[in-house]
């Protein structure tokens, strides 16, 4: 991935985040399964998924409690396109 532009937080698959306001349930803690222009948390005292925009989770953001492995997070990422042209002819 690029360095990060100022502004812009960075979220891994598997990130524990804490959020400013807590889940009904009172669960504060929030587990990150799933990133694009929406962002996948699993709250981690009931288990209930709620999807929330990147620009919302990053206001809303306090602190990462713990870090997901970026080697995940970068395998199910979206490919440079300038790989297409390294890719063999029957996956173009």
């Amino acid at each position: 991935m690029p360095a990060s532009q100022p502004g812009v937080v960075e979220f891994r698959l598997g990130d524990i985040v804490e959020l400013r306001k807590a889940h009904p349930c009172g669960g504060r803690e929030w587990l990150v399964d799933r990133l694009g222009a929406d962002i996948g948390l699993r709250c981690g005292k009931c288990g209930r998924h709620v999807l929330i925009e990147r620009r919302a989770v990053e206001r809303r953001l306090t602190r990462f409690v713990e870090r997901g492995n970026l080697a995940m997070s970068l395998a199910v990422g979206p490919r440079p396109r300038d790989d297409a042209s390294q890719m063999p002819e029957g996956e173009r």
